[in-house]
């Protein structure tokens, strides 16, 4: 039941409104004039609703004095220009006079149900804010709550930061509490994945270009360092940024300033840098694959986050957030998981960390014909080979010719093998004869590579 304040000075149209929204089990208050209104308390109501034309002025008066309550507009001037001041004012809507008993009903309605989702997204803010004050990342276990620590002295500084950790388990999310909780929250963050880049564009796309530096530029580009100015840059997979650039950005973190491509003169910048990556930087460091002397420069404070199914209960938190939040969404009921599925939950290794987590969640809302969650709803397989077509595990499980292979690969899994395999080929094989020797696609061996840690393998220029 919801308390509705009725500002209007005809009766007639008063008493009308009231019947019919009390048949409908709101407490509905009453006001004939603006006078009698403004000496009521606003916070008292859920809901005003007012006629534009009162005696002693208009009703929208009202709306910078209901403060959060939501002030719906009745008004016998059914004109556009009417109703968009109203709306201008901050009036959640309007509904012209004479009105349809069924049309303020579904106006009421909804105007109600926002106002309520309002409050509940405050509450569970509030309380998500209080439970896990790093910026809402939610995690009761040890690793998280070490994790929150970290997040907790490193971000009031400037220090560079380097994220590890599997795709999928948050690492925006890590960069963009770091940002919150420093004194660049007011300006901006930008995130950038290099992975997704093309690598002829990336020297331009970070450090800008001047107008006429090569074939295209018609017009001079600040880049996204540039534009981080002041705040904090967020650098995704870095371990896929050329080694040109690579160059470019340790000048950055070094001297503090850049030069844009075709430029000759330096800028200042002023930029926190933030990366993460999958990948072992150190490793390709090793491998002269990574800049060692930009890496040093990353690594002030390495911060590790740990895959989901390292996580214990959190994920039984986490899947109980994104359900609330997936029935918001989908404006659904509110549904629960049944025993069955938190048990289905917790035994998952959920490959694919939080994101894999969320997807599931989501569909199992959309598909769930009742309030409970089912393991069907979220399309959980459990078996360890779910992701291997039956081609891949025929080529891999294929007997070896040799007996010391045989014996040594016995405990291997599936993506052993899969390593294996493709470490040992991929100097003699493309892309494209190893996806098809495997027997999947392109995609999916790319996929698997970035799951694995495997990068592919440059190619080399011919002499």
């Amino acid at each position: 039941m919801s308390r509705i304040l009725v500002v209007e000075d005809e009766k007639i149209i008063r008493q009308a409104v009231k019947r019919l929204l009390e048949r409908q089990g709101h407490e509905i208050f009453e006001a004939d004039s603006l006078h009698v209104a403004k000496e009521l308390t606003f916070s008292d109501y859920d809901m005003i609703i007012s006629d534009l034309r009162l005696p002693g002025g208009n009703g929208t008066e009202l709306i910078e004095l209901a403060g959060e309550v939501p002030v719906l507009i009745m008004t016998s001037y059914a004109s556009l220009r009417s109703a968009v001041d109203a709306m201008k004012l901050g009036a959640v809507d309007y509904i012209a006079k004479p009105f349809d008993h069924e049309e303020m009903l579904l106006t009421v309605e909804r105007i109600l149900k926002q106002r309520n989702l309002s409050r509940t997204n405050e509450v569970l803010q509030h309380e998500i804010e209080k439970e896990y004050p790093v910026t809402g990342i939610i995690g009761s276990s040890q690793l998280m709550q070490n994790l929150f620590t970290k997040i907790s002295k490193v971000a009031p500084t400037d220090a560079t930061v380097l994220i590890q950790g599997e795709s999928g388990t948050g690492k925006e999310l890590v960069a963009r509490a770091l940002h919150t909780q420093s004194r660049r929250k007011d300006a901006p963050m930008i995130s950038v994945n290099c992975a997704a880049i093309p690598e002829s564009l990336i020297e331009s796309e970070l450090f800008g270009h001047e107008k006429g530096a090569f074939t295209g530029a018609a017009t001079l580009r600040l880049g996204l360092v540039e534009a981080a100015d002041g705040g904090t840059l967020f650098l995704d997979e870095i371990g896929e940024l050329p080694l040109e650039a690579q160059a470019r950005l340790l000048r950055v973190l070094q001297e503090g300033e850049i030069r844009r491509v075709g430029s000759v003169q330096s800028r200042k910048v002023d930029v926190r840098l933030i990366a993460a990556t999958h990948r072992n930087l150190k490793e390709l460091a090793s491998k002269a694959e990574f800049r060692e002397d930009l890496y040093y420069r990353l690594n002030v404070l390495e911060l590790h986050l740990p895959p989901l199914r390292a996580r214990g209960k959190d994920v039984i938190e986490l899947a109980e957030f994104m359900l609330l939040r997936s029935c918001e969404k989908m404006n659904r009921s509110i549904m629960l998981l049944t025993d069955a599925s938190r048990q289905a939950i917790l035994q998952y290794q959920w490959p694919g960390n939080v994101r894999e987590l969320e997807n599931a969640i989501e569909r199992a809302v959309i598909l769930a014909d009742g309030n409970d969650i089912t393991p069907e709803n979220m399309a959980i397989d459990f078996s360890p080979d779910q992701y291997v077509p039956q081609t891949l595990k025929e080529n891999l499980l294929e007997p070896e010719t040799t007996g010391s292979n045989e014996a040594n690969q016995g405990d291997l899994s599936l993506d052993d093998y899969f390593m294996h395999f493709v470490l040992e080929n991929e100097d003699g094989m493309n892309e494209t004869d190893l996806a098809r020797k495997l027997g999947v696609s392109r995609k999916c061996l790319w996929e698997r590579r970035q799951r694995l840690g495997i990068p592919r393998k440059k190619a080399t220029k011919s002499s």
